[in-house]
């Protein structure tokens, strides 16, 4: 990805300015942000970061991305960032992708935690579908 190409995580912002940088090692300002890196990390097939991001006491040994087909990320929604206290947060949001041709809607309600200043993803909830 080039530095001015704008980001995947469809905030707007060029990719150097947004989540560049935490794919690059900085931590996220936020549990939002981390998790529009998180986004932008499964577009660019950047396992090692999404692992890195994941908090230990959930982590995976491996994510296999790619295993199902090729995966096209087609767009992301952030419908809700909450914050519990200083160091827990909620990040609810719609993800969209095309996997060997075939549409899915990824619709989670994401966990994170902050620790030593930096945020964590733990895990995630599905509501129902909606109808």
């Amino acid at each position: 990805m080039k530095p001015g190409d704008c980001c995947p995580c469809g905030s707007g912002r060029p990719y150097a300015a947004c989540c560049g940088p935490c794919h690059a090692g900085a931590p996220a300002a936020t549990a939002e942000a981390l998790m529009r890196s998180r986004y932008s990390a499964y577009v660019l097939g950047l396992e090692a970061y999404l692992l890195a991001t994941w908090h230990p006491s959930t982590r995976p040994d491996r994510l296999g991305l790619g295993e199902d087909g090729p995966c096209r990320w087609l767009g992301l929604e952030v419908r809700r960032h909450e914050m519990f206290g200083d160091d827990r947060a909620a990040v609810e949001f719609v993800a969209r992708c095309r996997v060997a041709g075939r549409g899915r809607r990824l619709h989670e309600f994401s966990d994170f935690r902050r620790e030593d200043g930096r945020w964590y993803y733990v895990d995630g909830s599905f509501p129902a579908q909606e109808k």
